[in-house]
């Protein structure tokens, strides 16, 4: 999708200009019908005092024009067929000009319209200026002298069709980029939902997880009493997940790391880690609060389900988050989605995710801002 944006520039008629600007049965009978204005010219050089075999050259290279300019038009390939056909227009309106004289430059005029159309918009302002200037110094040496009125008339038709086209160019871009951008949108809107979705399942259910087994081993040891307060929470957390994932559809969702960490020690509690949490979050930066507790999430829920840890620490700084456990799992080099997820919700803050094994054991993941 870029690369066709950019290529825009230099389309004489892009593929996303209004629809009127790419059907060729518009354009041609268009273009058809104005050269009906060389009509009278073909039909002078015919009856003209030439050879035969001028005046037949002559209507054939004005018929060769004509269909070279109607064929042309409109114009989608890329920019060095269109300057090769481009070319040859031009080659055979000055061949057409060089044989019936001076007082027929105005022959030229299909070139000029033919550049306004096919080339970009710097080149067709480039090659007008050259060929009106052409026209006029023709016309000096003549012996009518220099025609102002009829280049003039030229130069307004010629600059008017390289207006209209460079608008058609520019809201063929001004197309393209509004439809990347809407894919854009739905691309984020997606890894969004995707992350938290994870985030709220991945955790949620651990959670749940933990619990239910403990409720399982409090029921097995006789304790019912607190069986079913695990239960209870079992059934509290799964309503929260249930309102969180609807939260997250509505993009309705935020996080807080107070929260997290009172989620944090009771998840580290029930799956029987040793949890040496901060008491409280005063010394981070309010900006970093609900990144960092995204952050916060997936680091537990990694140590609940995959270290095998018996003790986790969190640590907090201005500007930085720092999980630590004496476990066996976890990514060496920190590649799982869920760390993925992260980096993306850090991007934004121009942060860093560091995660891996540490040197004397355990695992390490810090977030930076």
């Amino acid at each position: 999708m870029v690369e066709r944006a950019a290529g825009t520039a230099a389309s004489g008629i892009p593929d996303a200009a209004p629809w009127f600007a790419r059907r060729s049965w518009i354009w041609r009978p268009c273009a058809g019908l104005f050269t009906l204005w060389l009509v009278p010219t073909a039909l002078d050089a015919w009856h003209s005092d030439r050879p035969t075999w001028l005046r037949v050259l002559i209507c054939v290279l004005l018929a060769g024009y004509v269909a070279a300019y109607i064929g042309m038009l409109p114009w989608r390939s890329a920019l060095r067929p269109r300057l090769v056909a481009y070319v040859g227009v031009l080659a055979l309106g000055l061949a057409c000009v060089a044989l019936l004289g001076s007082r027929e430059i105005g022959v030229l005029m299909f070139a000029l319209i033919a550049g306004a159309v096919a080339l970009p918009t710097g080149w067709a302002v480039g090659v007008s200026v050259v060929l009106l200037a052409g026209m006029l110094g023709a016309t000096a040496l003549s012996s009518q002298g220099p025609q102002y009125g009829e280049v003039i008339v030229f130069g307004s038709i010629t600059w008017m069709m390289i207006m209209m086209f460079g608008l058609v160019r520019a809201i063929a871009q001004l197309r393209q980029a509004r439809e990347r951008v809407a894919e854009l949108a739905v691309a984020e809107e997606r890894a969004r939902v995707t992350r938290d979705l994870h985030d709220v399942l991945g955790h949620g259910l651990t959670t749940i997880t933990v619990k239910a087994g403990l409720a399982r081993r409090l029921l097995e040891a006789g304790d019912t009493e607190r069986a079913i307060t695990e239960v209870s929470d079992v059934e509290r957390l799964s309503r929260q997940v249930l309102s969180e994932v609807r939260a997250t559809v509505s993009a309705r969702r935020e996080a807080s790391l107070p929260a997290e960490l009172a989620s944090a020690r009771a998840v580290l509690a029930a799956a029987g880690i040793t949890a040496d949490l901060p008491q409280a979050v005063d010394n981070l930066a309010p900006q970093y609060h609900e990144p960092f507790a995204y952050v916060l999430r997936e680091a537990i829920t990694n140590v609940v389900r995959h270290s095998d840890a018996r003790r986790c620490e969190v640590r907090l700084g201005p500007s930085w988050l720092e999980v630590r456990d004496d476990g066996s799992g976890g990514e060496p080099n920190g590649s799982g989605s869920g760390l993925a997820g992260l980096r993306e919700r850090l991007a934004p803050l121009g942060g860093t995710l560091e995660a891996g094994r540490l040197p004397g054991g355990g695992f390490r993941l810090r977030a930076s801002a």
